[in-house]
């Protein structure tokens, strides 16, 4: 059966807000993030993506980042995400976007 959706993503970028440098092995920023998910009790996926990204004061900053992709989760509950991921991060903001999805589950047994 075909439902209308929302799909959420959240660009992460893992370069800290004050050095500019990342911080930890991407890895550590994985198993963070798998944490918050779990805690707000959501299904998740995610991909290690590549960006850049112009700071508020002007400066570009090249870094690797995470996009999270969610579906169905209430919009205070992904700002909520949001706000923990800029904090866990230590990020100067992260992006959200939201559109309209198409979401089927098909299922099949033996």
């Amino acid at each position: 059966m075909r439902r209308k959706s929302y799909q959420t993503t959240i660009y992460i970028g893992l370069n800290d807000a004050e050095t500019g440098v990342q911080n930890f092995d991407s890895s550590k920023y994985i198993s963070t993030l798998k944490y918050v998910c779990r805690n707000y009790n959501i299904g998740f996926s995610f991909q290690e993506i590549s960006g850049g990204y112009f700071h508020e004061d002007g400066r570009y900053t090249e870094e690797n980042g995470l996009m999270l992709k969610l579906i169905d989760v209430p919009k205070k509950t992904i700002n909520e995400i949001a706000k923990d991921i800029c904090v866990f991060f230590n990020q100067e903001s992260v992006m959200v976007t939201t559109s309209p999805t198409s979401v089927i589950f098909i299922q099949e047994k033996i």
